[in-house]
């Protein structure tokens, strides 16, 4: 019992450290999306107001930069416990009932980062072929951040419920 029990541990832990590297490069990806989007910007409006020749390509970019940053942002959120949650409700629950509704919205944020991984992948496949207008990528990639962050989400979320988090007294603070 002792053994199976050490193994079931260490197959918990190795899978949260496994969460921990890609929460990490999750939210490494969006810091860079973040950046990449300012330098676009900025490349933007000194193309537009000092040479007078303003890029196609910027806008586009500028937006594939933001939806990578904001899903995989949310998707870190929800690892980190900011994101999708009854927060007031869960605080003021008893403990039975605080256990049920960290479950219930671990488990409604796992459907809606599903929802929006495979509807994402959909739109992927839909919009591959054809090109965005003043971009050299396809117009499919747009939504790429869309199915990656949803995944995220959906990975994160189910780990509350698979491995949830030690129980904290809130009466004795």
């Amino acid at each position: 019992m002792a053994v199976n029990q050490q193994t079931g541990t260490l197959v918990v832990a190795r899978f949260a450290s496994v969460l921990d590297v890609l929460d990490r490069a999750a939210l490494f990806v969006a810091c860079i999306g973040l950046g990449g989007m300012a330098v676009v910007q900025g490349w933007q409006v000194f193309a537009r107001y000092v040479l007078n020749d303003s890029p196609s390509w910027t806008e586009p970019l500028a937006l594939l930069c933001m939806s990578t940053t904001m899903m995989l942002g949310a998707a870190c959120g929800v690892r980190a416990n900011r994101h999708f949650g009854f927060f007031i409700l869960v605080e003021t629950a008893k403990p039975k009932l605080r256990t049920a509704l960290l479950t219930v919205s671990s488990l409604i944020g796992a459907a809606i980062g599903l929802m929006l991984a495979v509807w994402g992948a959909k739109m992927v496949g839909d919009g591959w072929d054809y090109p965005i207008a003043g971009a050299p990528f396809p117009q499919g990639i747009a939504y790429l951040p869309l199915c990656v962050g949803g995944l995220l989400i959906a990975i994160f979320a189910l780990e509350k419920v698979l491995i949830p988090a030690p129980q904290q007294d809130l009466t004795a603070e």
